[in-house]
């Protein structure tokens, strides 16, 4: 437990009953935005359009060679790309600039494959066509025909000259692209798929209740079809609960809702994927990021609700990841363990996300080189919450001291025009 970063009085907490009904159906207000359809956007095939990335800011350039990304230029040439009709949904992009267009080098289907400008090949060359999944407002992730994967900003860079790769589609705003017609002021408005993959304020129905005695464990992917995994623990704040879901190295956790009690909630070992989790009750904490090996791990979509402190708990090294998540009545989204065993730098990206009654966004620790990248926070009924808390990391058997909360610097990258208060 750590201190409470203000002498502000603490909210009460709402501790909500478990409900769970049996349907045979999941809303649809909760399918994952990952698994839309592609979609047949309105485009403008003779115009041409800058395709700016919605995390960074910066745009797709490439004439020939490496696809990279880079400040944006309306006049230049390399950045703008007109979109080939090749029947079926699917287009080449083709630069301005050159003429060729942009492929998966060698065909390639792993995650990282380069991606680079090349003459167009005949319509057989799958690598190089693309569908458009629709994230809403002139937003779309170009999903290659052959990897099945979606055009990246590598590692989350925001950085010129960052590598455009290929990852699968997990909708992270690094694959989220906005389309800019050139020329003209305006954007082409995509036809809706089903949604815009933000976060949903409205809690899922169980599609049933799996009673389970122990942790369960999971290496690959485990569904759990929006069913309610119940129960374990008391509810409270104990660090000896054991966790509901204990994830592998590389594992990923999806449609599943966690009752209450849920123990320690759900553990991830290495780095892991949360998509589409919703924690009725979050008790000790809802995840536990626990890998010393790197890389970053994921939360995308789903909700938690009712916790009088963290949510998620960063005690290993690396990144965590969340987007289009929604939080009711909690103390903090995120905290970087600050007297934990081992002392790690860890980072946290945070985009698109409503946060409802809570105290803080994220905690950090400036001394030992922690960053917290914040975009798009919507806070509701939290006027008076810390966005991006700075502490003073201590050795295990002490508590950390809270240092004040920090704006547009080395930790805390979030500026004012990101946060909205309603």
């Amino acid at each position: 437990m750590q201190p409470s970063p203000t002498a502000r009085r603490r909210r009460p907490r709402l501790r909500l009953a478990l409900a769970i009904t049996t349907v045979t159906t999941v809303v649809g207000g909760v399918a994952l935005a990952a698994m839309m359809p592609a979609s047949a956007a309105t485009i403008d095939t003779s115009a041409y359009y800058q395709l700016v990335n919605v995390f960074s800011g910066k745009a797709i350039e490439g004439s020939s060679g490496a696809v990279v990304q880079r400040t944006t230029d309306s006049a230049a040439s390399n950045q703008q790309f007109q979109f080939l009709d090749m029947g079926s949904g699917y287009y080449r992009l083709k630069s301005k600039a050159s003429g060729k267009v942009i492929e998966i080098a060698n065909a390639g289907t792993a995650d990282g494959a380069t991606v680079q400008m090349n003459s167009g090949a005949g319509s057989s060359a799958y690598y190089q066509q693309f569908s458009l999944l629709d994230n809403g407002n002139n937003v779309v992730r170009f999903k290659n025909r052959t990897s099945g994967k979606t055009l990246d900003v590598w590692e989350w860079s925001s950085a010129d000259g960052a590598r455009i790769s290929q990852f699968q589609d997990l909708n992270g705003t690094n694959q989220q692209f906005r389309l800019v017609k050139v020329g003209s002021g305006g954007n082409p408005t995509p036809t809706p798929t089903g949604g815009s993959g933000g976060p949903s304020t409205t809690w899922p129905t169980s599609a049933g209740s799996v009673s389970i005695s122990g942790t369960v464990s999971v290496s690959g992917t485990f569904d759990g079809g929006m069913k309610t995994y119940c129960c374990m623990g008391d509810g409270g704040q104990g660090e000896s609960q054991d966790p509901m879901f204990k994830l592998a190295n590389g594992a990923t956790l999806q449609n599943v809702i966690l009752g209450s009690p849920a123990g320690d909630g759900v553990h991830c070992e290495g780095t892991c994927t949360l998509r589409n989790v919703w924690w009725n009750d979050i008790g000790e904490d809802a995840a536990t990021f626990k890998g010393t090996g790197g890389g970053t791990s994921y939360v995308i979509g789903g909700g938690a609700r009712s916790g009088s402190d963290k949510t998620f708990q960063h005690n290993g090294n690396g990144t965590v990841s969340i987007s289009n998540f929604y939080l009711k009545s909690s103390g903090k989204l995120y905290r970087a363990c600050g007297n934990c065993s081992s002392s790690y730098t860890r980072h946290v990206r945070i985009d698109n996300v409503i946060l409802d009654n809570i105290d803080m966004v994220a905690g950090i620790n400036s001394n030992w080189g922690d960053t917290a990248t914040i975009t798009r926070v919507r806070l509701l009924n939290s006027g008076d919450a810390v966005v991006c808390g700075k502490y003073q990391g201590v050795p295990k058997g002490s508590e950390p001291t809270f240092l004040g909360e920090g704006w547009n610097d080395s930790n805390c990258k979030v500026r004012e025009s990101d946060i909205t208060y309603q």
